[in-house]
């Protein structure tokens, strides 16, 4: 073998080598998919996630696709296969319960990475997002607690593991320990009428400040407590805008700034097959802006709590 063929021969197994280590990480979103349970107007949930999904359009430049109401298994494979066709390689289910699914599925798909939230199902191509949402119930609780002036307070949610549900309990006992605390689940994210028919019995045992932590429904309980003048705490966005000065302050959960994230992880070649968490230390829960029937020194106060817990990760009755 001559001199010069064994030269071109290294470098050409160099550049190979080179090449590889270039692509191993190197992903792109050609289209973005998502999966609702429910409808992107919720004005909650849904909402969010539809922001999110367009934001990715528009950063990436990419085609998005939504489908609303999926929520059978014959359903999920049939949506996820359209999105395929339609070159969809970044598919978002926006509820826990396609974790199970999106496992079930994913190896068929191997180009296609699977995110959804809230759960413990993960594989090499599927990514579980979590809000730590027990801290963002706790302020909400602590706001409860503090403003309840028959010491009762209710919850209306939509199911009984919910994180924010104990938070909630324990931020409204730390703040105000006379308070009562009236707990009621739907058992569903988007039973609007189930919901509202638990509203109008918890409030004949004198609640004067709910919570209600369902997709659909929240919108609904937060407008009935404004024409009843009574007070609420909103749940994932910013209630306000619907309950005017009588939602206290809002338990906000950023999905939005979630997808981005994932979205960004993906085309980076970070975005792991794994559960990962997030918190007010990721700037992704928040608190909402208070009403002013909130006392000035107490929003000041709360404001230090949260501000603490970012910085410590110890709640109040922890400390």
């Amino acid at each position: 073998m001559t001199r010069g063929l064994i030269f071109r021969l290294v470098l050409f197994i160099g550049l190979v080598f080179t090449l590889a280590g270039c692509s191993s990480n190197e992903q792109e979103i050609q289209n973005v998919g998502m999966l609702l349970d429910g409808s992107i107007n919720d004005q909650a949930w849904g909402s969010k996630g539809y922001a999110g999904l367009l934001e990715i359009g528009n950063t990436y430049d990419v085609d998005v696709f939504y489908k609303e109401d999926i929520t059978t298994e014959q359903q999920i494979v049939n949506t996820v296969e359209e999105f395929v066709q339609d070159g969809v390689n970044l598919i978002f289910g926006h509820s826990s319960i396609y974790g199970k699914y999106f496992v079930d599925i994913a190896e068929s798909y191997p180009d296609v990475h699977f995110v959804y939230f809230n759960g413990g199902y993960v594989s090499d191509n599927v990514t579980s997002l979590n809000f730590d949402s027990h801290a963002m119930g706790f302020f909400g609780g602590m706001v409860a607690g503090k403003m309840t002036s028959n010491d009762n307070v209710g919850i209306i949610a939509a199911h009984e593991w919910q994180p924010e549900i104990e938070g909630f309990y324990e931020g409204v006992k730390y703040e105000n320990p006379r308070a009562e605390i009236n707990m009621n689940f739907v058992n569903d994210w988007n039973d609007t009428e189930t919901a509202e028919e638990i509203y109008e019995q918890v409030i004949q045992t004198g609640v004067d400040v709910v919570y209600p932590t369902g997709d659909a429904f929240s919108k609904e309980i937060v407008e009935k407590a404004a024409r009843d003048d009574l007070f609420a705490i909103g749940y994932v966005t910013d209630q306000s805008e619907i309950g005017g000065q009588h939602v206290l302050t809002s338990t906000i959960q950023h999905v939005d700034k979630l997808y981005m994230l994932a979205a960004d992880l993906y085309e980076e070649g970070e975005l792991e097959g794994s559960i990962q968490t997030y918190d007010f230390q990721d700037d992704v829960i928040s608190l909402g802006p208070f009403s002013s029937n909130v006392p000035e020194d107490y929003q000041e106060y709360l404001t230090e709590v949260v501000g603490e817990y970012k910085e410590t990760e110890f709640l109040p009755n922890e400390q």
